[in-house]
């Protein structure tokens, strides 16, 4: 019944504070220093406005979309999030399969709380996997020689975190991965029994990608040594489709062309790394203006709505990639609630579009 009360993602966040512990809902949804910068992005993508078109036949629409050469039913996918687990359990394989059921890709987290291997089974193949350089490398470059066999063809490396930001709402509870459990966090899991024991009887969420590789992963460990020569290695060590994730800025997007990179995403990482970042959807078309029509360029951060999608494609993306909103839905009422969220995406870009004239994306905004 829960499902059925999310109309929006409002709704879904609403219904994820009341029943996720503080210290887990606070991780999903905090962003770092005094929340600035996910204030002002939220402030930019608000300030967007799109054309209404009136008198034209807009009956038959179509929400799918190409990206990177593989045909998608949606515009819109599923971005890399650490640790879904501790939404729901097995909440990583239900993204999976809303990936295989809307052939669209799922961003496949190193910190996810599932291994690689079961969420590209679970998705049918449309999956991609993130990656973060840590430390000196080693393990990095065992986890792209794992991708490889276990079938991923896109390979997305995360740049924007050369250390990890501070955000106040982890720190105020003591966020921990594995958790450490104290007087407050007893308190914590104590209050939200339907979680709590929840997980205890499924198990508690890991770092499932690093347990078969025999080391921990610290996911507050500098990732300051990665440079442009740690790129070129990869580019030379990846035989597939190459994405950099975590750019704001245009000279750097010209030079990862050069590079020779398959795409590049435009992303703040949700606001949670440098909150003195500028609005990504406010850079998005000076990065598109500056790299022209023809190179793939995908959008993630602050997308709440439908519209707030097509907001993304009118100014510069080809694609979207949508995170948070989604580990709330989950929160909220599992995977029905997860399914109901995904309608209710769809559907506001639907109408959005008929409102704007649009029956197809390929005249949005920058490619008309």
């Amino acid at each position: 019944m829960a499902a059925s009360t999310i109309h929006s993602a409002e709704d879904a966040r609403r219904l994820a504070r009341r029943r996720l512990p503080w210290m887990v809902f606070d991780y999903i949804d905090g962003a770092a220093g005094q929340e600035s910068g996910a204030a002002r992005n939220r402030a930019a993508l608000d300030a967007i406005t799109l054309r209404p078109r009136i008198l034209k036949d807009v009956s038959q629409r179509s929400l799918s979309a190409q990206i990177l050469d593989q045909q998608s039913d949606r515009p819109f996918g599923i971005a890399p999030m650490g640790m879904c687990n501790l939404s729901a359990p097995g909440a990583d394989l239900m993204l999976a399969r809303l990936a295989a059921h809307n052939r669209v890709p799922h961003v496949v987290s190193t910190v996810a709380s599932t291994s690689m291997e079961e969420i590209i089974a679970e998705a049918e193949g449309n999956a991609w996997f993130q990656l973060y350089f840590s430390g000196d490398g080693s393990g990095t470059f065992k986890l792209v020689e794992r991708a490889k066999f276990a079938g991923y063809d896109v390979l997305v490396l995360t740049v924007d975190v050369p250390e990890v930001g501070r955000r106040p709402r982890e720190l105020r509870h003591g966020f921990k991965m594995p958790f450490r459990i104290g007087p407050r966090q007893f308190l914590d899991f104590a209050l939200h029994p339907r979680w709590s024991l929840t997980t205890l009887f499924k198990g508690r969420p890991v770092m499932a990608n690093f347990d078969a590789e025999g080391y921990d992963f610290d996911r507050t460990e500098s990732r300051a040594r990665a440079d442009w020569d740690t790129l070129s290695r990869l580019r030379d060590a990846w035989p597939g489709k190459l994405v950099i994730k975590g750019v704001l800025d245009v000279e750097d997007a010209r030079t990862l062309v050069s590079a020779g990179v398959d795409a590049i995403q435009v992303s703040s990482h949700g606001a949670r790394q440098l909150d003195s970042a500028p609005a990504p959807i406010e850079k998005l078309p000076e990065i598109r203006d500056a790299l022209g029509p023809d190179f793939p360029i995908f959008y993630d951060s602050g997308i709440r709505s439908g519209e707030d999608i097509l907001k993304a494609l009118t100014v510069g993306a080809d694609f979207v990639f949508v995170g948070r909103i989604l580990q709330y839905a989950i929160a909220a009422a599992g995977e029905p609630g997860l399914e109901q969220l995904w309608g209710v995406l769809s559907d506001e870009l639907s109408i959005a579009m008929a409102q704007t004239g649009l029956t197809t994306l390929d005249d949005v905004g920058w490619r008309e």
